[in-house]
């Protein structure tokens, strides 16, 4: 009997051993990508070839700062591309595509609010269907998923609010991407 006595005090150390660990932490969450974020929402404003798809004539003085805002863009200096897109917005400050793309330059500088003031400000300037609708949309959703990632730093155990804000996030998240799929609708038939 006496060997078996410390085998019980073995198990029974090992059973409050066991009841005094924590739970794994949460899986670290991702970083934000802003650059898979923009290339997201220009996706999202693919052109189906049966689609309406309409757009206005342009500024030459606009399209010269459009195509150095592009080059820039593409050479990473993202405060000069928000810089050439901001002279632009001075001569016209009511053109969707315009403003689409400052939200996704926006997007690209880790400016959350900024890129869905922009979007939202095309959403109400501009078509309510086609692909720059699309990308209007997609670009409020990314930023409010930009936003998330902000709020809840990677490995960051999540309290009841925190996380009923999360669900909040992923609503909003959701009707912006269903007021996405709703802008795209079909041309009337070519006779």
């Amino acid at each position: 009997m006496t060997s078996m006595r410390p085998r019980m005090l073995l198990l029974a150390g090992a059973a409050l051993l066991a009841a005094c660990t924590t739970a794994p932490p949460a899986p670290p969450q991702p970083a934000f990508d802003a650059r898979a974020a923009v290339a997201a929402v220009r996706a999202a404003g693919g052109a189906e070839s049966s689609e309406l798809d309409v757009r206005p004539l342009r500024d030459t003085q606009v399209e010269d700062l459009r195509e150095d805002a592009l080059r820039l863009e593409r050479e990473g200096k993202d405060a000069e591309a928000a810089a050439a897109l901001d002279q632009a917005l001075a001569i016209n400050a009511e053109d969707p595509a315009l403003l689409q793309e400052r939200a996704e330059v926006a997007l690209l500088m880790r400016q959350a609010d900024a890129a869905e003031q922009f979007a939202r400000r095309a959403i109400g300037l501009g078509s309510q269907v086609g692909p720059l609708c699309r990308r209007h949309w997609e670009t409020v959703a990314q930023a409010i998923d930009m936003r998330g990632h902000a709020a809840t730093p990677a490995g960051r155990n999540q309290d009841a609010a925190a996380q009923a804000e999360a669900a909040t996030r992923q609503s909003a998240i959701q009707q912006a991407r269903q007021k996405r799929d709703a802008c795209t609708v079909a041309a009337p038939p070519r006779y």
